[in-house]
């Protein structure tokens, strides 16, 4: 229960009926008790003998209490300040004339202090004793979560020794020693639960200096708890061969460890699970029951993610973004569900430990991903079938009832599949082979027609800067007649090969025209079953 002072002490305190040795007794130990300095108890004892003493005159004057240290007896005084002249004296209850108060000590001065003796002995009576017993407590709680706070402010995260106090709803209370601490359920393990006076390693997660409660927050689900567990269990921890670099934990469900070991003769993971496993066993049942994975630390990011993220086999680990700490991990899809974890607990515990965000995605999503991309990346061309000359009206809607409606869907098919169609047949087969070939064929010249066009142009840019620079020599009034047949005659040339080559184009146009139409008129005709017509017929009808 702690230190409680009667009310009959205090009212011998306020009415000074208690020795010197009896009072500093009785502030001795409750100074002890507490862990708080005595003047602290002293200054509070004053505080209560002004609130009672106001209370019982119902006055606003300015009233001090002092402990006489000789007798025991605490006084009460009304103080005024000495002004030097009435018209200077704002409030009489605080201020008072230099005449009048050296009426009562002579020896003031302006700007002193005059004290009037408050008579407390035998009229402060039991409601005076109950209101200064409150404010007596007040400040030593004060005085007390002060002391808590410095004291224990400096050992935020440490793990001490508690006992289990009492249960308060959610919350246990704990004894650490010279003060209570308060464990609240976020900080509790899921698997635990705690009996009155049962001892326990805590944490101090932080300390509250305006709590109304205990001001120190004790924890057993942080991840120092386990990191000390390991030092105290792994010699090899404890003087430094081993180190553990990072601990990612969600309390009562799993805890992943990474510990490197500083000498290449000493296994890191061995030494933490000890021989038989007796070492990670303590751990575990201190934890009751947690599950814990140790993983050797790597300073490269795609191998700790593999190791990470254990027991699952992952197939390839990808950095996405370095800047931003972006891994992109791809597992089998049989083990796609044990990466991840029950409710994505593996995955997140791994992310924790190293640091990075982490894509999981399986080797069928990762597929599909990548033809997306690829699909994406390709660029469709669709031509009309009307832009082969050599396709003719009939056909066209042939094809186009089939579903084949572009140039480059049916440059794909094969003569297989051309013959299924209804109304096409060997001969429209090889027509149409032969159509569309002309038609890339020619797209191919186009190509290369354009190129030369553009040699051509760039070569007779020099020969308009010759025409130009010519031009000056007319202005100059030489005669030009003479030049003028010449080069009519050249024009003339020019123009005549010209027509030379129109006229062979266009006799080898007619001639593949002829074969086109012969081909198209043989496989209507094989198509329909009529007699197709004769080439001489075809080839009379053409010159006609």
């Amino acid at each position: 229960m702690g230190f409680q002072l009667p009310n009959y002490k205090i009212t011998q305190l306020l009415n000074g009926f208690s020795m010197a040795s009896e009072l500093y007794n009785t502030i001795d130990a409750l100074s002890r008790e507490k862990g708080i300095d005595p003047r602290i108890v002293v200054s509070a004892v004053e505080d209560a003998i002004v609130m009672a003493t106001r209370k019982y005159y119902k006055t606003q004057e300015n009233l001090r209490a002092e402990l006489d240290k000789e007798t025991g007896k605490i006084n009460a005084f009304a103080v005024k300040t000495v002004v030097e002249t009435p018209e200077q004296v704002e409030d009489p209850l605080l201020q008072i004339t230099l005449e009048d108060a050296r009426k009562t000590d002579p020896n003031l001065e302006v700007g002193g202090e005059l004290r009037i003796p408050k008579v407390t002995e035998g009229i402060l009576g039991r409601i005076a004793a109950q209101l200064a017993k409150q404010v007596i407590f007040q400040k030593v709680r004060e005085a007390e979560r002060d002391t808590v706070y410095n004291e224990y402010i400096g050992r935020v995260g440490e793990v001490v020794n508690a006992t289990v106090k009492r249960v308060e709803g959610p919350d246990v209370i704990f004894d650490i020693g010279k003060a209570e601490a308060r464990m609240p359920r976020k900080e509790q393990s899921r698997l635990e639960s705690f009996a009155i006076g049962e001892r326990v390693r805590v944490v101090i997660a932080r300390v509250e200096k305006a709590s109304k409660g205990p001001g120190v927050v004790v924890s057993r689900a942080v991840p120092d708890l386990v990191q000390h567990l390991f030092q105290t269990e792994v010699p090899e921890i404890y003087d430094g061969t081993v180190v553990i670099r990072a601990i990612a934990r969600e309390a009562g469900e799993r805890t992943k460890i990474a510990v490197m070991s500083k000498d290449k003769d000493v296994d890191a993971v061995g030494a933490c699970v000890g021989m038989k496993g007796m070492r990670v066993q303590s751990i575990i049942r201190e934890l009751h029951g947690e599950k814990i994975d140790i993983i050797e630390y790597h300073e490269d990011a795609v191998t700790f993610a593999e190791k990470a993220l254990q027991p699952a086999k992952v197939s390839k680990v990808t950095v996405v973004d370095s800047g931003g700490k972006h891994l992109e991990v791809v597992v089998d899809d049989s083990q796609l569900s044990l990466a991840i974890g029950k409710k994505g607990q593996n995955v997140r515990l791994a992310a924790k430990l190293l640091g990075w965000k982490i894509d999981i995605k399986s080797e069928e999503e990762k597929r599909q991903e990548v033809e997306q991309q690829m699909s994406a990346m390709v660029t469709q061309t669709a031509t009309p079938l009307e832009s082969v000359p050599g396709l003719g009206e009939g056909l066209v809607e042939k094809l186009a009832a089939a579903g084949v409606t572009t140039v480059e869907a049916l440059a794909d098919m094969t003569p297989e599949q051309l013959e299924a169609i209804e109304g096409i047949g060997p001969k429209t087969v090889e027509k149409i082979s032969l159509a569309v070939n002309n038609y890339f064929a020619s797209l191919e010249q186009g190509t290369a027609v354009e190129g030369a066009v553009e040699g051509a142009v760039e070569g007779e840019v020099p020969a308009e800067g010759e025409a130009a620079a010519a031009e000056p020599s007319d202005a100059s009034g030489e005669d030009i007649t003479a030049e003028i047949p010449a080069v009519v005659e050249e024009v003339a040339s020019a123009d005549e090969a010209v027509a030379s080559e129109e006229v062979a184009a266009t006799e080898e146009g007619t001639v593949e025209a002829d074969t086109l139409a012969t081909n198209d008129n043989e496989g209507q005709a094989e198509d329909s079953g009529e007699q197709p017509a004769s080439e001489e017929e075809s080839a009379s009808g053409t010159r006609e």
